[in-house]
């Protein structure tokens, strides 16, 4: 196997459409639950949607934010928001885990949703959000390539 897809094969990828069912639960994509089974921690994410962090991913994005200096606002600010809304879970058997209130009621979700694998994150979006998102964001993503990725041929 080539070198540069050595470890690539436990990124979290690929969108999916579950239900919430009437306890506010969610049942795991099976592709998913093999990197979460053990736990992970679920808090705000940006653009109103839910991150779900593996317990590695959540330390190692801890570990990031607590370096940034106590002194600074934006860094005090952002790890509250951020650990505040925070709930660690481990799955069930059947691959569901409990969203709390305070969580549905931040991203809008209702019964349907869409979970989205961003490599090192599942997210959790109401799904006409992310539908609304997705279509926005499409029209622009040949135009910002220039500007976020190195330069490649194809």
């Amino acid at each position: 196997m080539d070198e540069t897809f050595t470890g690539m094969s436990g990124l979290l990828l690929g969108t999916f459409t579950p239900r919430l069912d009437e306890k506010g639960r969610l049942i795991l994509p099976a592709k998913f639950r093999p990197q979460l089974a053990p736990g992970l921690v679920m808090t705000r994410g940006h653009d109103r949607c839910l991150f779900l962090l593996p317990m590695d991913e959540f330390r190692r994005t801890y570990e990031q934010i607590r370096q940034a200096p106590v002194a600074s606002r934006q860094a005090r600010d952002y790890l509250r928001v951020f650990l505040s809304g925070a709930s660690d879970e481990i799955p069930d058997k059947q691959g569901r885990i409990s969203i709390p209130a305070r969580l549905r009621e931040y991203a809008g979700l209702g019964r349907d949703v869409a979970v989205v694998g961003a490599a090192t994150r599942v997210e959790v979006w109401d799904l006409t959000t992310w539908e609304e998102y997705l279509a926005e964001k499409e029209a622009a993503y040949a135009d910002i390539a220039e500007e976020v990725l190195p330069p490649m041929q194809f």
